[in-house]
Formats: structure tokens, C-alpha cells, sequence
């Protein structure tokens, strides 16, 4: 799987004006950058995928293991960010909070928010937990997860994320987004941060209606 674009400006997300205001408030004045990494031709930032998702156990911003088969059962959308991140990753974090406002006004209990850092070395459980206090996040539908770097890297090759970090401490990372259906499979990827939460829920309104033939 190739990179594709993570872009800091002109960003179009469907957040509202407070959000976005919080957004602001929670990006760093000084922090890794996201560098501008160019996609592959003819690449899609949305496309249905069939690709299971390997079992793994990391470590969530309350300090407690967490393991993926224990999702199973569970719709689980999964993406990638770094909390020093001043630009995509707060607006990726901002539209996961807002899926989580509308599924859990719905009273469900059948779905699991995955933050996964590419930035282990600074992105401890205690980083993560003052990050996820910044969006409200309950790690009973939201985890934020790190792990030992080598642990850590086996998770990025299972999703495809390549992560790179420069001499001078900026994060490259690819932008994926991904619903993972309740058996463990991964049935829509979503590149870079133009995807839109409306679309998400679709996805899995779709998913849903699947499991009801």
C-alpha cells in the first residue's frame, strides 16, 4: 500500500464551529508537523476492502492492555494520529468525537473507537489521557492506543501505515482511516482527512443492513 497525503490547510470538515474552536485550543504551538506525502496514481481516499485484521495487544491511555480479538462483536473504526500533531490529526480526533456523540446518543454499545499513535516515544498513556480528556473521549467506546516501539510497529504493518520520522522530530505517517466489521475485517478504508462523518455512518448503516440478508 503506498502513502497518501496528509494535508495541514484548507481542510474541509463538516465539525462545528465550537469543535473546530476546541480544535484550536488543542493543537500545540510548537509540535511534529504532518510532511506532505504524495499518493499513489489512481488511488481512492475511499475504497471497500475485504483484508482481516490481525490480533494485537497494545497498551490504552489508561494504562490498561488492550487486546483486538476482545473487540470482536464490536464495529470498530480505526485511525492513526499523534497527540504533538498541530494540524490533521486534532481535526481526524475531532470527527471521531462526533461519530461518538451520534452512536452513543443512539444508546449503542456495538462499536469501538481506535486512536493508534505513530508516535510512541512521546505518546505514553499519560500523553494520550490528557489528549482523550480534550475530546471527551470515554475509553469504554474510545481507546487511545501505544505500545513498545517494536510492538508498536507490527500494528502499523498490519493496516499498511508506513511512519517515518525526520532528524528534526517531524512525523510522517500515512492517513488512514478504517471500519472494521464485527468479525475483524476491515470493509472501508478512508485516506487523508477529507473523509466525511455523514459517510462513515452510512458505512456502517451498510454494514449493518449486510449482516440482516
Amino acid at each position: 500500500m503506498g502513502f497518501f497525503p496528509v494535508i495541514g490547510r484548507g481542510v474541509r470538515t463538516s465539525a462545528t464551529l465550537p469543535l473546530l474552536v476546541a480544535i484550536l485550543l488543542l493543537a500545540p504551538a510548537s509540535g511534529s508537523p504532518h510532511v506532505p506525502i504524495p499518493p499513489k496514481k489512481g488511488e481512492a481516499p475511499r475504497r471497500t476492502v475485504q483484508t482481516p485484521v490481525r490480533d494485537f495487544t497494545l497498551v490504552d491511555q489508561e494504562g490498561k492492555p488492550f487486546r483486538f480479538s476482545g473487540a470482536r462483536g464490536k464495529l470498530v473504526l480505526a485511525t492513526f494520529i499523534f497527540t504533538a500533531c498541530p494540524d490533521v490529526c486534532p481535526l481526524l480526533s475531532a470527527k471521531f468525537a462526533a461519530i461518538d456523540r451520534f452512536l452513543s446518543k443512539q444508546k449503542r454499545d456495538d462499536y469501538l473507537l481506535l486512536s493508534i499513535t505513530t508516535d510512541p516515544a512521546r505518546d505514553t498513556p499519560p500523553a494520550l489521557h490528557a489528549y482523550a480528556a480534550g475530546f471527551q473521549a470515554d475509553p469504554r467506546r474510545w481507546r487511545f492506543l501505544t505500545g513498545p516501539r517494536a510492538q508498536i510497529e507490527a500494528v502499523w504493518r498490519n493496516f499498511g501505515v508506513n511512519v517515518r520520522v525526520s532528524a528534526g522530530g517531524q512525523v510522517q505517517h500515512t492517513a488512514l482511516t478504517t471500519l472494521i466489521d464485527k468479525q475483524g475485517i476491515r470493509r472501508v478504508d478512508y485516506y487523508t482527512d477529507r473523509w466525511d462523518e455523514q459517510q462513515v455512518l452510512k458505512d456502517i448503516a451498510w454494514l449493518e443492513s449486510e449482516t440482516k440478508k
